[in-house]
């Protein structure tokens, strides 16, 4: 079997959650298939700058070929246009440049793809949001199997995404909260589908006591591990944590690693360990009280399965459909949507020896039931195996004449995704097991 996963940027040293998802499921099928990843040139998510070399490349072990981004972002175009499609009435052909300022532009990619329709048997593409997963689903779609990682963002509101949505052969869905979400925007019930998420390379051996050495932690700490950023809820989280301590006995750090983007509180009780290996990671995780997850969106979050893998419990936003999903699903976390929960979440922790330790085991065995490497790889072989014997579900629409893409008769993104029901998807797991 011949595979191609595609994704907006890759390489061993491309940290972002999707791009490591899609590394880590390309080496993992790598051991059952020819795998071969198409990506573009950039490294930068922000800008789409070319950094890498055109052309052909190994990553560890896995051949990759990147093509050249037509042209950078524009910020000041993104901002305007995704003003446009997300708050007012507008048509596809906005959409349509809505994704191209949006970026990576890589029209070289799409033609690779088309190059040899049957080179591969099926093209696994990440990031329904973004150019390549959406054209490339376009130019291959009997062959099209998304991931699509689609958090609860406007950009999920786009009439272009959701003809995709029903157009692939099949979806790879992070979480149940992930498919009901594209299930009801998108109408796409009927495309085979199963939520699988990723593994994760977590180290047979770890010491808590070397990470704290190593960074001098010598009190109780939870900590954070990703994008420092607003868009994280790392700016929320630096006001409940602060005032959590300014009230509180409890001699509590918030440890951060991870790259800022966001100014970080010059404060005693809050330590920024930057860039550190994957070893220090998961030896400081597993130290920690807690792992804090701020995120109001994330289609699954990499880093707290990790932490569950390391029996450590989870302190995650409620706020986040996923999050708060998995940590009732788990019975491995607690969960906040104010600074007093916050609070109070930390201190039924810190004061609970032992109900940590139990969170931590249920956290434990979820991982190992659903999200380690096993698990996983059997999802992806067998959804090509149901799909080498049955015929698509739906042909993918074709996008509408010059005249009809530029009607401005579509309503604004974000207005569709409020009329979307949220929360957790809580009772999806068990009327699966049993249809």
């Amino acid at each position: 079997m011949k595979l191609a996963v595609v994704v907006q940027r890759y390489g061993a040293d491309v940290n972002g959650g999707a791009e490591l998802h899609a590394r880590y499921v390309a080496e993992r099928l790598a051991a059952h298939a020819e795998v071969r990843v198409l990506a573009t040139c950039a490294r930068d998510y922000v800008t789409w700058k070319n950094e890498f070399p055109a052309g052909a490349d190994v990553v560890n072990g896995v051949p990759v070929e990147r093509f050249p981004v037509a042209r950078e972002r524009d910020p000041i175009e993104f901002d305007r246009r995704s003003r446009q499609v997300f708050h007012d009435v507008h048509s596809l052909q906005d959409e349509l440049q809505w994704l191209d300022s949006e970026g990576p532009t890589s029209p070289d990619l799409i033609a690779r793809l088309t190059r040899d329709p049957q080179e591969f048997d099926f093209v696994v593409l990440f990031c329904l949001r973004y150019y390549q997963a959406f054209h490339g689903a376009r130019a291959v779609p009997g062959r099209a199997v998304l991931v699509p990682t689609a958090e609860r963002d406007p950009a999920l509101g786009l009439s272009m995404f959701h003809s995709v949505c029903r157009g692939v052969r099949a979806i790879m869905y992070n979480s149940f909260e992930e498919r009901a979400l594209i299930n009801a925007v998108s109408g796409n019930e009927d495309v085979p589908g199963v939520v699988v998420g990723v593994g994760s390379a977590i180290p047979t051996e770890v010491e808590p006591g070397r990470a704290r050495q190593k960074f001098g932690l010598q009190n109780p700490f939870i900590i954070y591990v990703g994008r420092i950023d607003a868009n994280k809820g790392c700016s929320e989280l630096f006001d409940f944590f602060l005032q959590y301590v300014e009230a509180s006995p409890r001699p509590i750090d918030l440890v951060l690693i991870g790259n800022p983007v966001l100014r970080i509180p010059s404060h005693p009780r809050i330590r920024h360990l930057g860039y550190v290996t994957d070893q220090d990671k998961f030896d400081a995780i597993a130290g920690a009280e807690a792992l804090i997850m701020p995120s109001y969106y994330e289609s699954l979050s990499m880093v707290a399965l990790e932490a569950w893998a390391l029996g450590r419990p989870v302190v995650a936003n409620a706020h986040c459909d996923v999050l708060l999903g998995q940590c009732i699903r788990s019975n491995a976390g607690l969960y906040y949507e104010n600074a007093a929960e916050f609070a109070g979440a930390l201190d039924t922790l810190l004061g609970n020896a032992a109900l940590g330790q139990a969170l931590g085991r249920n956290g434990r065995a979820y991982f190992d039931q659903h999200y380690a490497w096993p698990v996983i790889e059997r999802k992806y072989l067998d959804m090509f195996d149901r799909l080498t014997s049955q015929p698509p579900a739906h042909s993918m629409e074709p996008l509408p004449g010059w005249l009809a893409r530029r009607r401005r008769i579509l309503p604004p993104a974000a207005e569709v995704l409020s009329a979307i029901p949220s929360g957790p998807a809580v009772d999806r797991p068990r009327r699966e097991a049993h249809a």
